[in-house]
């Protein structure tokens, strides 16, 4: 017999994803187990595997659509059974979103009454407790749809959005902008309908959401096909932006939110003039009481003195910074390697290897250099406990990169270089930048880190003194490639290309002899690129 596989919940607070990839096609033979499709979530990309084996049917679904969740993902043809039905009857008693007759049927015969629901906020990363409210998307009255975003909530990690899990009115906000919310406990409180037939709510809210909904904005904005994670669609249709509009400027034209801003401030003059929302109402007022203001006037408000919070992962950042300095005695240790040979192969292997997905940067030959260096120094991988009693040698080879994003200094890491290959790193370097620049890093890839770098020469900096990324024993600060004249083995002067390096250790484990060692040989490996490949195994 014939069944739906219905996409099941595939993370917190996850209602819809982008299905990336088919890995089978209508007619394929799989069994249990076997991978059925790539979807990407805003957190990260998941694979789907088939729970029976049979035959696949039918694809409800076209690469780069949005599949939501409890809704049917593909059809599989098994052998069945009279258990079958009862393993069935879930899928056949839910209502299609697009069966308007059936659904107009339910909400004629439905009787509700409202019931008040506390929305207690979800895990949102690994270890976090509690979270910045950023920024409140509604407002106390508002009537809000399924999956429409309420919040934006900021941890130690990252930027998140809080969608509603229901669909309602928004009766209590039980925080202010920028106070901090716990994990588990009421984010808000929404008024529900308690219903006897559970599909009429979701039926009759939207209703009373589009009868209070401005007359000029009735209809919502029609979305195109586009390539986009769900965030970024949620956030177009927030904005009545049709995303196929959007110029991308991802790989194969993905839309990242930057594009949807963008986009935005383009058609503002536009929607000034014809938009009749509050907010639009509050700017021309605004802007029709700054014309009236005289230039002195304007000019004694620019020059008062502006002062800011401290928050987000800037403030998770002096915390932590206070306290490596606070606690950790630091010492500085420099060096200066000859990379000439480096960037000349370097340069040599660019253009055959590097792809949208693989950035082959001098930043791999780094990592893995010194991941040989760390097995013959395994005390610079290693992590002391509070008080300096113990010392734990890490196995993994986890080494930090220092990434300045737009929502502060964030440092994730590339796991097991040890176990890697150069081209396996500058894969992982490209998709945790990208990642990281955009504050959306996953809480797993910043943390177990064992050492870190700082390429602070990308800015144009050459000597630094880094802070250590507690409990971690070590960084080191990459300064700017520099050509300088250096003396040859014959006495002549060539043109080389110089770096500066910057370590600081911590002292109460590490001294001065040992840091210079490994850095001698470090800097070995990435002088002499053939001596690295030799030493890989």
């Amino acid at each position: 017999m014939i069944k739906d596989f219905i996409l099941p919940d595939i993370g917190e607070g996850v209602v819809e994803c982008e299905l990336v990839d088919w890995l089978v096609s209508e007619g394929d033979i799989v069994t249990e187990d076997q991978p059925i499709a790539d979807v990407m979530t805003d957190k990260a990309l998941v694979q789907i595997p088939a729970p029976h084996a049979g035959k696949i049917t039918k694809l409800y679904y076209a690469k780069g659509e949005i599949a939501i969740v409890h809704q049917p993902l593909y059809a599989v043809e098994m052998d069945g059974d009279d258990n079958d039905s009862v393993i069935e009857a879930p899928v056949a008693a839910m209502t299609p979103v697009n069966d308007s007759a059936n659904s107009n049927a339910v909400t004629a015969t439905t009787s509700s009454q409202s019931n008040i629901e506390e929305f207690l906020l979800p895990d949102i990363g690994e270890g976090i407790v509690e979270c910045e409210l950023v920024d409140w998307l509604v407002e106390e009255g508002d009537i809000v749809v399924e999956d429409q975003p309420i919040a934006d909530v900021m941890t130690d990690k990252a930027l998140v959005q809080i969608p509603a899990m229901k669909a309602g009115k928004i009766v209590k906000l039980h925080y202010r902008k920028g106070q901090l919310a716990k994990v588990h406990s009421p984010l808000f409180a929404i008024e529900v309908e308690a219903e006897v037939n559970a599909p009429s709510a979701p039926v009759e809210v939207v209703e009373q959401a589009q009868a209070a909904a401005p007359q000029v904005n009735l209809e919502p904005v029609a979305q195109g096909k586009a390539l986009a994670s769900p965030a970024v669609r949620r956030m177009a249709r927030v904005l009545d932006i049709n995303i196929a509009m959007v110029v991308g400027t991802g790989k194969n034209g993905r839309v990242y939110k930057e594009d949807i801003e963008r986009h935005q401030q383009g058609g503002n003059a536009t929607k000034a003039a014809t938009s009749t929302t509050p907010v639009s109402s509050t700017s021309q007022v605004s802007a029709q009481a700054g014309s009236s203001v005289n230039s002195g006037a304007v000019s004694n408000v620019t020059a008062n003195d502006r002062v800011e919070p401290i928050k987000g992962v800037k403030a998770i950042m002096a915390k932590m910074m206070v306290e490596s300095v606070s606690t950790i005695p630091h010492f500085t240790y420099c060096e200066e390697f000859d990379l000439t040979e480096l960037v000349a192969l370097r340069e040599s292997m660019k253009q055959r290897y590097s792809t949208d997905e693989v950035k082959l940067t001098m930043m791999p030959f780094f990592m893995k250099a010194m991941s040989l260096a760390i097995t013959e120094f395994p005390i610079l991988n290693s992590q002391v406990n509070a008080d300096c009693t113990e010392l734990t040698y890490k196995s993994r080879h986890n080494i930090g990169m220092a990434v300045d994003s737009k929502v502060g200094l964030l440092v994730p890491n590339i796991k097991d270089v040890q176990s890697k290959s150069i081209l396996d790193i500058a894969a992982d370097i490209t998709r945790l930048t990208t990642a990281a620049r955009s504050g959306r890093v996953s809480p797993a890839d910043l943390k177990d880190g064992t050492i870190s770098i700082s390429n602070i020469g990308a800015l144009g900096g050459t000597v630094a003194t880094p802070i250590i990324n507690k409990p971690e024993v070590a960084i080191v600060a990459l300064g700017k490639l520099q050509i300088l004249p250096r003396f040859n083995a014959k006495g002549e002067v060539e043109a080389r290309k110089i770096m500066q390096v910057s370590w600081s250790g911590d002292h109460r484990v590490i001294d001065g002899g040992t840091i210079a060692r490994f850095c001698n040989l470090w800097k070995h490996y990435l002088e002499q690129p053939q001596e690295m490949l030799l030493a890989m195994r």
